[in-house]
């Protein structure tokens, strides 16, 4: 049977709606249970949270960026609407944050920016029709993944990601090969139709690394929280199962000599978000189960008043900047 040009043009169309549908994962890199800290409840992290620590922490902004608010905020919420809130370019950052713990070595809460998106963008992994959509030409590059790696002489003992988003692995082309990667549970396995367009750039910042490792996150047993990891067995960093953005976002909570900080990933993009207790908008898998998380997180800083919080993209306006020398 002959296939004509504008048969084939067609089945093609009909598959890519069918895959956009149904959706792909959101990488194809490979994935499997990890064993990377305890389940307790939240009953164990609330009598532990407010005790000094033995964690050091820094935030660094990788990169100035500008994105459209209705992504990072849900602009049909009740209280945008009486705030008069409308769609426009939003200032944001890209983070990525220092865990140093005394004998467990030092973990990278996400990845921050690749050095090539600043010196060599046809090369890095976010590039092309990918880049282009993702308004890189608005993204200024401040502190490189690779020039935090070379000072620390490429001893990274892990990366704790809050999540896959593009702008949270992007840093992963200058993490050391070898290096541990953990994910919460089913974040590599979610599907979406919008992963058609960006896995295979995912897949690029992820090319040549060890498989993801996920949490082993149960149910918490005092009910607070989907669930909740002592990472290292001692109490000083935990991570909370808040998902909604992505089906596997996580939180994570270091105990420090200052007092607690939490690091809540794009449950809440934004300060007037977090304010406000309103959750992200259009770059967000279930706006419902992201309202629930950010709940969740707000409450804990409710009942715990020292806690730093430091959010996805944005500073909280009443803490000022995070501390740490190296936020600039």
């Amino acid at each position: 049977m002959k296939v004509t040009a504008a048969a084939t043009l067609g089945l093609a169309l009909a598959g890519a709606a069918y895959v956009s549908t149904v959706g792909v994962t959101v990488t194809s890199h490979p994935s499997a249970p990890g064993d990377l800290g305890a389940a307790r409840s939240s009953d164990d992290l609330e009598r532990s949270i407010d005790l000094p620590g033995p964690v050091q922490v820094e935030t660094f902004v990788g990169a100035d960026w500008e994105v459209p608010r209705s992504g990072l905020i849900n602009l049909e919420h009740a209280e945008a609407k009486r705030d008069g809130l409308t769609d426009g370019p939003e200032p944001i950052h890209i983070y990525f944050h220092v865990l140093r713990h005394p004998t467990k070595g030092t973990f990278l809460v996400d990845t921050g920016v690749e050095r090539a998106l600043a010196t060599d963008p046809e090369n890095a992994a976010i590039r092309g029709v990918v880049a282009e959509a993702m308004n890189a030409e608005k993204l200024h590059v401040k502190n490189d993944t690779r020039s935090f790696v070379e000072r620390e002489g490429g001893q990274i003992a892990g990366v704790l990601f809050t999540h896959l988003h593009l702008d949270h692995v992007s840093g992963m082309p200058d993490i050391p090969k070898g290096t541990p990667l953990f994910t919460g549970p089913g974040e590599a396995a979610a599907r979406s139709g919008l992963n058609l367009f960006v896995r295979g750039t995912t897949d690029r910042a992820l090319e040549g690394h060890v498989a993801l490792s996920e949490l082993p996150f149960q149910v918490d047993a005092s009910g607070r929280f989907a669930g909740v990891l002592d990472l290292f067995g001692d109490e000083s960093v935990w991570a909370i199962w808040t998902p909604g953005h992505t089906p596997g976002s996580v939180a994570y909570v270091a105990r420090t000599p200052d007092g607690p900080v939490l690091f809540a990933g794009d449950t809440c993009h934004t300060s007037w978000g977090w304010e406000h207790g309103v959750e992200p908008g259009d770059f967000t898998a279930d706006q419902q189960e992201n309202a629930a998380s950010l709940r969740t997180l707000r409450e804990l800083a409710e009942r715990h008043p020292k806690l730093d919080v430091r959010l996805g993209h944005q500073e909280l306006a009443h803490t000022g900047a995070p501390t740490g020398v190296a936020h600039r």
